[in-house]
């Protein structure tokens, strides 16, 4: 199966003759939705076989449902849940980020989607950018870890595959990527001992997605995305040996053409590029400007396809009961 290095968004609920067509002939390696796709459960589901359909297999179809503030379901179908920040100061948080994992299992699968771009190993800081600092899982390296493992555990029990994000660490990030290019001055012994340590203690998660800034102490030319030096690390320092995706490649972190966008993250050792507007001729500039996967990345896919986790059957009400009742306790 000659797959396409790449993830790809649709621009609605249901799938186009265009957007069909176009799947068929490029045969991305999966796809991502977003609020302007999702109205109820039986659309999603419908949805998702459509993409299937369009390329012939069972493509992973992902999703950021992280909970809290990046939800893309909500009442009254789905499970909602506090930002992760708020959880993670809990007397039971090691459990609580677990129930979370799996209720947000269940709303995904119950609709056909069977990725999460989730679980976050940002450390938060004092001054982490709003965007992300109540999304993170603490501001202490042990708690990060132990509340990651525990949702991805808690993913995974419910038949969902896991994205790490954002590797090697957005917490010091002072500025949105998703509008602008933050920098990071801290020198690389610090960042190793705290930052990067994270993700070297969850570098076992099966999917990885990088981040959009600049080390200037390791590259300072150079986001993580686009850096071979910071993949570098990723890869032996870190010892992630998983499929990297980048985020979302039309992120204003970046700059200059689309096409070259996603040849600069490929040739810097990304595996995946994102691409998640569902623009036609974006995606199409970005499909006629890359080959077919191969190599370690063709390796990386097959791994992450072959370990797809199973549904671990639970009465998910108790679940729930217990998540609200821990929760409860907290407040």
């Amino acid at each position: 199966m000659a797959l396409s290095p790449f993830i790809f968004g649709c621009r609605g609920p249901s799938l186009g003759v265009q957007e069909r067509r176009f799947f068929a002939k490029v045969q991305p390696f999966g796809f991502i939705l977003f609020s302007r796709n999702l109205e109820t459960p039986a659309q999603i589901r419908q949805l998702c076989e459509d993409l299937r359909a369009a390329v012939g297999w069972h493509a992973p179809v992902m999703i950021d449902q992280e909970g809290g503030r990046v939800s893309r379901l909500g009442a009254p179908h789905w499970f909602e849940f506090p930002p992760a920040l708020d959880q993670a100061a809990a007397p039971q948080s090691e459990r609580l980020f677990w129930l979370r994992g799996r209720l947000i299992a269940e709303n995904l699968r119950s609709c056909g989607i069977d990725s999460n771009c989730a679980p976050l190993g940002d450390i938060a800081q004092a001054d982490t950018h709003a965007v992300l600092k109540n999304r993170c899982y603490g501001s202490a390296l042990s708690a990060v870890v132990t509340h990651a493992r525990a949702l991805h555990q808690g993913l995974r029990h419910g038949g969902v595959s896991g994205v790490l994000k954002h590797i090697p660490g957005h917490g010091r990030a002072t500025l949105d990527s998703h509008l602008d290019l933050p920098r990071v001055s801290e020198d690389r012994s610090r960042l190793e001992r705290h930052d990067f340590e994270a993700f070297r203690q969850l570098n076992r998660i099966e999917m990885g997605m990088t981040a959009h800034l600049v080390f200037e102490d390791i590259d300072p030319d150079h986001p993580v995305t686009q850096s071979a030096a910071m993949i570098d690390i990723i890869r032996k320092d870190i010892g992630f040996s998983g499929l990297l995706m980048t985020d979302d490649i039309s992120m204003e972190a970046l700059s200059g053409p689309l096409d070259l966008r996603g040849q600069k993250a490929l040739a810097a050792g990304c595996d995946i590029v994102l691409h998640c507007n569902g623009q036609m001729d974006q995606m199409q500039l970005l499909a006629d400007s890359t080959e077919e996967l191969t190599g370690p990345s063709q390796i990386r896919v097959a791994q992450v396809l072959a370990q797809r986790p199973d549904v671990q059957p639970v009465d998910i009400q108790q679940v729930k009961a217990e998540f609200d009742a821990l929760l409860g306790e907290f407040r």
